[in-house]
């Protein structure tokens, strides 16, 4: 079998990843693979230099997992940016960067794939996102359907303001919740205004309570 090229592989690689997601690979001091996405370019270069205040950069210098959202003064357009940096033998070598857009500015819609084709449908008649099954289905008002988008890019475009992370299978629209119950181990159940409970798990518990304040 002939060798495989680190380009080659990271190409790969960044097929697993929506075309809306942007990646980069660097090592301690600068860029060595890039991947443009559809929605997002930094006019990042094999070669760049990693830049102070990046996510990328952050990452490096904590030598652990960052994820926040960056401001356009860094690169001239605002991102999200997930950074998880890599070792050798205990040594780090570099960082892989994730780069989600942001939401476009006036966008209130998620068209979904359905059997006979595609319905767009406004934000807030969706009660919830749900990963199941390896696709991500999405519950609304007046259709159910499906998204190309995994959970984690959804948590990057959708409305902070209405929409929250509750589990590793679940996005609620918190204005399509109808009542909050406890449940066991400091957990919760959303009862939606569409007839069904979505859990609140442990991880996502301390989080959810401090966004609806209570």
């Amino acid at each position: 079998m002939e060798s495989i090229t680190v380009v080659s592989l990271l190409d790969v690689i960044g097929e697993l990843f929506s075309d809306e997601v942007s990646i980069a690979v660097s090592n301690t001091k600068e860029y060595i693979y890039y991947r443009p996405s559809k929605r997002v370019d930094l006019k990042i270069s094999p070669g760049d230099p990693v830049k102070k205040g990046t996510i990328a950069y952050k990452a490096l210098q904590s030598e652990q997992k960052e994820s926040e959202f960056i401001n356009r003064d860094i690169f001239g357009v605002p991102y999200h940016g997930m950074a998880v940096p890599f070792l050798n033998n205990g040594k780090i070598e570099g960082c892989v960067t994730a780069i989600f857009p942001t939401l476009t500015e006036g966008k209130s819609v998620v068209t979904l794939k359905t059997n006979d084709g595609w319905v767009p449908v406004p934000f807030s008649e969706v009660y919830y996102f749900e990963a199941k099954d390896r696709k991500t289905h999405v519950h609304s008002q007046n259709a159910l359907g499906t998204h190309k988008n995994s959970l984690q890019e959804f948590e990057y475009i959708l409305p902070k303001e209405n929409f929250i992370r509750c589990h590793r299978s679940f996005i609620v629209n918190v204005n399509q919740i109808k009542e909050i119950y406890p449940d066991s181990h400091s957990t919760f159940l959303l009862a939606m205004r569409n007839g069904e409970k979505i859990p609140v798990s442990q991880s996502y518990s301390s989080y959810f309570r401090k966004l609806l304040g209570f």
